[in-house]
């Protein structure tokens, strides 16, 4: 079952287009990575698949719920954590879930129960009757996210239930947090992943893509240039290279006889020797194949191309990758 459906959605804004016949689907407990420069549309797609605008053409699906015809619906069945924390800076962390639980109209014993539930999750208990004032980074954008799940089932340690949310929306969720902080939110999200949720993300941190995502979207001009696992995209970029270091300069020369007719670049000062590779298993076994009788290797490492280099190469017209894939 797929959590997320987007067939042909368009949206601009005055003469400016957007979106430009966006297709993508989300299997159910899955996480999507949307990928993309500043104003490529990222938020625009998430406002849009949230309820908060209507697309000017093609259709969304959440749950099988229509945005604009059954947005009700789709509201139920959602959460959306933006850019900023939606909290109260008045109110202590509990006051917050309190808060969205009568909002919601969860009955007062479970809202109750629901927001000890959250706090405890979130790591949010020791904070829970201190005012955001005192609240750090981290600990407002697990509120914020806490805040998302109200709608849940208390008592089972469930977030994800067929009458609650069970499809969260984070819009650059760790934008601004320290390193610590983001991790542990990249903790929470697994979880919830665990628990069945399917999480829809956009993120400026491509280390967090490859690190959340099992599928990965890069949006750039309005369209989707390229969507895959991790693993796909990064085999879209060439430049992939095993690297070789030596304890001598006769080891050296002799691995360079060896991997002759290999595209080969030598570090004289360092005694490295540098082979491009794809990365894949045949390619390094033939190059260790072809030393081991030849050369002494005292260390190797293999390096590929990462999602930085993914999105630099699909993100601009004039690389090779971008030219290829857009035909």
């Amino acid at each position: 079952m797929n959590a997320i459906e987007i067939s042909g959605l368009r949206k601009s804004f005055g003469h400016k287009q957007v979106l430009n016949d966006i297709d993508l689907t989300v299997p159910a407990g899955s996480v999507c990575a949307l990928l993309g420069p500043n104003g490529a549309g990222k938020t625009t797609a998430v406002h849009i698949c949230s309820t908060l605008l209507r697309p000017d053409a093609g259709t969304v699906r959440i749950n099988g719920y229509d945005v604009v015809s059954q947005a009700d619906s789709v509201r139920g069945a959602i959460g959306l954590t933006g850019q900023f924390a939606a909290v109260d800076g008045l109110l202590t962390g509990r006051e917050n879930l309190q808060l969205m639980a009568d909002l919601r109209h969860l009955p007062r014993k479970a809202g109750r129960a629901r927001v000890e539930e959250l706090l405890e999750q979130f790591d949010l208990l020791d904070a829970a009757a201190k005012p955001l004032s005192s609240y750090s980074g981290g600990m407002r954008r697990r509120l914020d996210l806490a805040m998302t799940l109200v709608g849940g089932t208390p008592g089972t340690g469930e977030t994800s239930t067929a009458a609650g949310t069970s499809v969260i929306f984070l819009d650059e969720p760790t934008t601004g947090l320290d390193p610590r902080s983001r991790a542990t939110m990249w903790d929470i999200v697994r979880r919830l992943v665990d628990d069945g949720m399917t999480i829809f993300l956009t993120t400026q941190y491509l280390e967090e893509a490859d690190q959340l995502a099992d599928r990965i979207a890069v949006l750039d001009g309005g369209r989707i240039v390229a969507q895959g696992t991790p693993t796909e995209l990064k085999r879209l970029v060439p430049g992939g290279q095993v690297r070789l270091r030596f304890s001598d300069t006769d080891a050296l020369a002799d691995a360079r006889r060896a991997l002759s007719g290999h595209d080969l670049r030598a570090g004289s000062a360092d005694l490295t020797l540098t082979v491009a590779s794809d990365g894949s298993f045949g390619s390094v076994r033939s190059i260790v194949d072809r030393l081991d009788a030849a050369a002494r290797v005292d260390d190797i490492s293999i390096a590929t191309p990462n999602l930085d280099d993914v999105f630099f190469a699909l993100t601009d017209s004039n690389s090779t990758v971008a030219q290829e894939v857009s035909r």
